[in-house]
């Protein structure tokens, strides 16, 4: 009995340990792309686009970023996810608003769901896309009359950012790899091998300075 106490009470401290663990340069890339990837977007709000017109930043593009800048390597956050739960949600959440009277506790519920059917079927599950149809049929008067052209933009639009974004800084170090098969950290080895190569150099002066210190405090 005290050896299975002992040996849960090992397993337990492990599991903690690893659970509370954090990669702090893990964390200063989520939050480089998640700062870069959402600025832009804000950015074109502020200074392209009418100060009243709140449309190119919708709610859903922080769950988006949630996925594709902090937990890189989920099925849910690779691009096909991306891209497709976005414009799938989007198309059904405008249709839903043009075919059903503005009745929120019919419309509403239908876009959602109808959306992650839509995204189950065409295997591109997204859980941000969820709040991008939510939107299509809760949202301003604004979004409402825009139709289809919501999918194109904010929509389409946002999201190619959010990508590109995450394309680059998910794989500017060779810890981080996006998306999962590395595809398009082979095709662009030639941008992204000069930016390891200097940080590599950069590491190894460091090094060298360090133990020259060293060496001279003997």
């Amino acid at each position: 009995m005290r050896k299975q106490l002992k040996r849960s009470y090992r397993i337990s401290r492990y599991v903690v340990y690893k659970e509370t663990l954090i990669d702090y340069r893990e964390k200063l890339w989520s939050f480089v792309g998640s700062f870069v990837g959402i600025g832009t977007i804000a950015a074109i709000q502020s200074f392209f686009l009418n100060a009243h017109d709140n449309l190119f930043l919708i709610g859903s593009f922080g769950a988006s970023s949630v996925l594709i800048y902090g937990v890189i390597q989920s099925p849910l956050a690779q691009p096909r996810n991306l891209l497709g739960g976005h414009l799938v949600s989007a198309l059904v959440g405008v249709t839903v608003a043009q075919v059903l009277p503005d009745i929120l506790w019919i419309t509403a519920p239908l876009a959602v769901s109808l959306s992650i059917l839509g995204m189950q079927f065409t295997k591109t599950l997204h859980p941000p896309g969820g709040a991008t149809a939510l939107i299509a049929v809760s949202g301003s008067e604004q979004i409402k009359a825009m139709g289809y052209l919501y999918v194109l933009y904010p929509v389409l639009a946002g999201v190619i950012i959010l990508l590109l974004v995450a394309l680059l800084v998910n794989n500017i170090t060779s810890q981080r790899v996006y998306p999962n098969d590395g595809r398009f950290s082979r095709t662009f080895n030639w941008f992204l091998n000069p930016v390891r190569t200097q940080s590599l150099q950069i590491k190894r002066g460091r090094r060298l300075r360090r133990l020259k210190r060293q060496i001279r405090r003997r």
